[in-house]
């Protein structure tokens, strides 16, 4: 699998390989680039000396992880918020799914179940559960029954499938949003 989410072959490497990092990335992707979201689990692996998982993180004291977030440069626009988002995602993994992001997935049968277990971690409305369910099923091979009822019906970084893509999508996503508000 191959992923085109930065400009970073590092950063796109991890989050083609660890399901933990991809989530991360998803909950960092609000109020900055989407490159630069996706980019940062490879800096936090990097700063927590090469080591980024559920466990580590959810055991991590608050203020030292708030730390790394906003040690310069920050991580986020909002480091010591995100860094807090990303520990309570780690935490629900933990306490739900022993720290493995992929047991969201590996026994349901069916899109609408995985969706709500999607919803279900600390931050995630609808609009980026279906982004990361189209994600699943676009770049990871998860295709539950109904799984395309459910895939977003716009522009989201699930589309991105080539390194060119980042670009189409920001002027698909900008055309889409000048769209919605005439409506």
């Amino acid at each position: 699998m191959e992923i085109h989410f930065t400009e970073d072959p590092e950063a796109n490497r991890l989050l083609a390989e660890d399901p933990f990092a991809m989530l991360v990335g998803l909950v960092l992707q609000q109020q900055i680039p989407v490159e630069r979201a996706f980019a940062a689990p490879a800096e936090l692996k990097r700063r927590l000396g090469g080591r980024l998982d559920a466990a580590t993180i959810a055991a991590m004291d608050p203020d030292d992880l708030a730390e790394l977030f906003g040690t310069a440069p920050a991580l986020h626009r909002f480091p010591a918020n995100m860094a807090k988002r990303t520990q309570a995602v780690a935490r629900f993994l933990m306490e739900r799914y022993d720290g493995d992001p992929t047991r969201l997935w590996n026994d349901v049968s069916d899109a609408q179940t995985l969706l709500r277990r999607i919803m279900e971690l600390p931050g995630f409305g609808e609009y980026k559960a279906r982004i990361y369910l189209a994600i699943l099923a676009k770049h990871v091979g998860v295709t539950p029954d109904g799984y395309r009822d459910l895939l977003p019906d716009w522009p989201s970084i699930a589309d991105v499938e080539a390194p060119g893509d980042l670009d189409d999508l920001k002027v698909r996503k900008k055309e889409w949003k000048a769209a919605q508000k005439k409506a």
